[in-house]
């Protein structure tokens, strides 16, 4: 098939309708895939893993902090995807997908957060420190609120998608500093890469099968909720455009 023929069938999914049929036949497929691979891999990392030698039982809330601190920062690469496909198309649904996955997002990057603190108290002794990693994420946070703000304070959608679109263009900056801190800065208490391609700074196997399992299952769960969102704000667009239209009756 020619590239251009190729593209614009790509395109096509653009259109809220093929959207909404493609989704529809989707989601009870990802759905079940990240239900298997999210109860395979939880309860593999959590019951059937050994206790690290030096963190103990504390080592098994990595199946929980890493993928969602990895998902945290893809869900804004995303979004930076999308928001740059509504600037230079105009596709109203990359928009609307864009919004709709600021929350999801948002509430990895907490449970990154949050789980990070669980993780390093014990093992730094405090419940947070400014880390370069931790501080960038806790920015990209700040981020995410401020781009859910943003969404909710401009009353035209199009105007709306255009000032997030560069707010999602600056925090790419904060996402990237978050998953390559470490690389920038040789301080701080936050341990290197857990998955990594060196044998030597990757985990054990023991850990490495089951961090996988649940990865992809955090994956499937931040695409799952990404689309049942982007058909609710389909909907809430369409409804609201049925609303004007009746007042323009009245």
């Amino acid at each position: 098939m020619p590239k251009t023929q190729t593209m614009s069938s790509l395109w096509e999914y653009a259109n809220p309708r093929k959207f909404m049929a493609t989704s529809a036949w989707l989601l009870p497929w990802v759905t079940a895939i990240t239900v298997i691979c999210l109860v395979v891999g939880l309860v593999w990392g959590f019951f059937f893993t050994p206790n690290d030698f030096r963190q103990g039982s504390t080592v098994k809330i990595i199946y929980v902090h890493v993928p969602a601190a990895i998902m945290a920062i893809n869900a804004w690469l995303m979004m930076l995807v999308t928001s740059l496909i509504w600037v230079i198309r105009r596709h109203h649904v990359s928009a609307l997908a864009a919004k709709a996955a600021a929350p999801v997002g948002m509430i990895f990057t907490l449970i990154a957060l949050f789980t990070g603190a669980v993780w390093g108290q014990p093992m730094w002794g405090t419940w947070w420190e400014w880390d370069p990693r931790l501080t960038s994420f806790l920015i990209l946070f700040l981020f995410y609120l401020g781009y859910m703000a943003l969404w909710e304070a401009v009353e035209n959608p199009d105007s709306a998608a255009d000032l997030t679109s560069v707010l999602c263009l600056v925090g790419s900056v904060f996402a990237i500093i978050s998953r390559y801190a470490l690389l920038f800065w040789n301080q701080g208490l936050h341990q290197g890469a857990t998955l990594s391609l060196d044998a030597e700074e990757n985990i054990a196997d023991v850990f490495w099968y089951p961090l996988v399992i649940t990865l992809a299952g955090f994956g499937f769960l931040f695409l799952t909720l990404v689309l049942y969102r982007t058909r609710t704000e389909i909907r809430a667009r369409r409804l609201k455009a049925l609303i004007a239209q009746e007042r323009m009756a009245a």
